[in-house]
């Protein structure tokens, strides 16, 4: 075993080599977590990919007289002059009040 240790070139790569791997500003630490960010950026840029295809299908709707009028109905209850609108809701889509007895 102590001959191993006399051989310079093995000692110096030894050195060298846990230098590299966990002292230097490129180890294989830093680029452990570089590439967990590199995963982590990934996501988000499909997640924000789908998220625009969503929009351009929202604005692709909204672009015809009869998408903003469904919109203008759905989510704001609008209607039209002389028009009524009843809006049923089931039991089971209503939120539940909590009563205080």
């Amino acid at each position: 075993m102590l001959k191993l240790f006399k051989n310079i070139f093995l000692v110096i790569f030894t050195c060298f080599a846990i230098w590299m791997l966990f002292f230097d500003a490129n180890s294989l630490l830093i680029h452990r977590d570089l590439n967990a960010d590199i995963d982590d950026l990934e996501a988000e840029k499909d997640y924000y990919k789908n998220e625009i295809t969503k929009d351009n299908k929202a604005i692709k709707e909204l672009s015809t007289e009869e998408g903003i009028e469904k919109l203008a109905r759905e989510k704001y209850y609008m209607k039209k002059e002389n028009e009524e609108i009843y809006i049923i809701e089931y039991e089971d889509s209503v939120a539940k009040k909590k009563t205080n007895d």
